[in-house]
């Protein structure tokens, strides 16, 4: 099917070594030569080959850019259209004065996602491997661009499309008993063949369900919270982990009075990290709201990452912490162990109940590997499965992949319970649908134009 012609920059605004302008559709290749002045004419070149030239604006003669021109004709493209790829000069004026001329063209600017959206809408990439597009720009860690790289290879639209073929299976059974109801023992054997299959794709959902956390984590980073009293090590301990003096370090009370934000690495664990106000009984009003929204941030936080001076008594302050963590994954550290210690360890153990507690110093970085070893652990157990298997990681993938888990879940119920045969097509069906909304073969135009509306533009 063909679309009009759209173009839009494909490479970050700013100054930079090329900046592409990207074109795809009937007229690409049309719209370019019009402008492209070099050795041949790009209507007449071979496809996936590229070109030395100019780009002239046709009005004035004037030359607007010297250009490198890449010609790649449907269907072997990404949109399995024609596409043509102008690379300029980095910078903002020029690739931005030739954006301008392409655009005079016949030529309408793209929208966020659109070139990824017709290559989904040709059936160049199904929709689980488009939205893995973004993933894969957005992944912080290597394990999360091995997922997203495996999503957009088609792991989880192969295994998505294998369940689906066993439940029309299913559903051809079902078909097979209401047609030709006259044999008797037709429903039994379709309830019989009913929870066999059904058990298996549920098994099956089961075990890539069980990948849902640590993938979700992969993808969105696990939203940390460092919490403590003042001056115990907060700020420090985020400019470690970040290896960079990202926040102020004084011995100064109350310094950090806003909640900072950073993305670390922690052993393939993308760590949402956020430096809070340090949390006590305040009369400054600035600093009470620091506080406040410190407490906030605990409540909806993935990881607490609770600092305690050591070289202090513990104190009221610190016991209320202890409280405010309770039902959230922490782990404790007990800060300034270069100092002599006057908290008690043992009390702190009590406190900490089943959180790990470490000793750590942010000025000999001890117990900071160790740090690093306890995250991963609690949430990974060291390692990330990314290999060979399909790994869910995408909200809208996990949600879907909930509910058809409860269709097949009905249906077995159903038929463990002898319901007519019937019935349980409902429920297998429905299933089905919601598999299929994966990989975009039963989703609404709405949605897809929702999902691509959040891509950069030009992607």
């Amino acid at each position: 099917m063909d679309y009009d012609t759209i173009a839009a920059i494909s490479t970050p605004i700013g100054e930079g070594a090329i900046s592409i302008v990207r074109l795809s559709g009937p007229e690409a290749v049309h719209a370019a030569d019009r402008l492209f002045h070099g050795r041949k004419r790009l209507v007449e070149v071979d496809s996936h080959t590229i070109h030395y030239g100019k780009i002239v604006d046709p009005e004035t003669g004037q030359t607007v850019e010297e250009v490198m021109v890449s010609v790649m004709r449907k269907p072997k493209t990404f949109t399995r259209e024609d596409v043509v790829e102008i690379n300029c000069h980095g910078g903002l004026t020029s690739v931005n004065r030739v954006l301008e001329l392409i655009l005079d063209q016949d030529v309408r600017l793209a929208e966020p996602g659109e070139f990824t959206k017709r290559a989904f809408l040709n059936g160049r990439i199904d929709l689980s491997q488009a939205e893995a597009v973004m993933d894969l720009i957005r992944a912080k860690t290597d394990q999360a661009m091995n997922v997203a790289i495996g999503q957009m290879e088609g792991k989880l639209s192969q295994l998505v499309r294998k369940l689906g073929q066993q439940l029309l299976d299913i559903l051809a059974a079902v078909e097979v008993n209401i047609d030709y109801p006259e044999y008797d023992d037709a429903e039994v054997m379709t309830n019989q063949l009913l929870i066999e299959k059904g058990t298996a794709v549920r098994k099956e959902l089961d075990r890539v369900l069980a990948t849902a956390r640590q993938g979700k984590i992969l993808r969105e980073g696990l939203s940390t919270v460092i919490v403590g009293r003042p001056n115990v090590g907060k700020s420090s301990l985020l400019n470690q982990l970040v290896h960079e003096s990202k926040a102020i370090v004084t011995n100064v009370p109350g310094t950090t009075r806003d909640v900072i934000e950073e993305y670390v690495n922690v052993r393939g664990v993308p760590l949402k990290l956020v430096d809070t106000a340090g949390i006590r009984d305040t009369d400054d009003v600035v600093e009470k709201i620091g506080v406040s929204r410190s407490k906030e941030l605990l409540k909806s936080a993935e990881l607490a990452l609770l600092l305690i001076n050591g070289n202090e008594p513990l104190t009221e302050e610190d016991r209320q912490l202890f409280q405010m963590i309770d039902g959230i994954p922490a782990i404790i550290l007990m800060n300034k162990a270069d100092l002599p210690q006057q908290a008690s360890i043992d009390e702190v153990k009590a406190l900490a109940g089943d959180h790990p507690v470490l000793q750590t110093s942010m000025i000999s970085e001890k117990g900071l590997e160790e740090l690093e070893q306890a995250i991963a652990h609690l949430f990974f157990s060291n390692s990330v499965a990314t290999g060979g298997e399909a790994y869910v990681s995408n909200t809208r993938h996990i949600a879907l992949l909930k509910q058809a888990r409860q269709a097949i879940n009905d249906a077995i119920e159903a038929a463990e319970q002898g319901m007519p045969v019937d019935m349980t097509q409902i429920d297998i069906k429905r299933s089905w649908d919601l598999l299929g909304e994966i990989v975009g073969e039963t989703v609404s135009d709405r949605l897809i134009n929702e999902l691509f509306s959040k891509f950069c533009l030009g992607k």
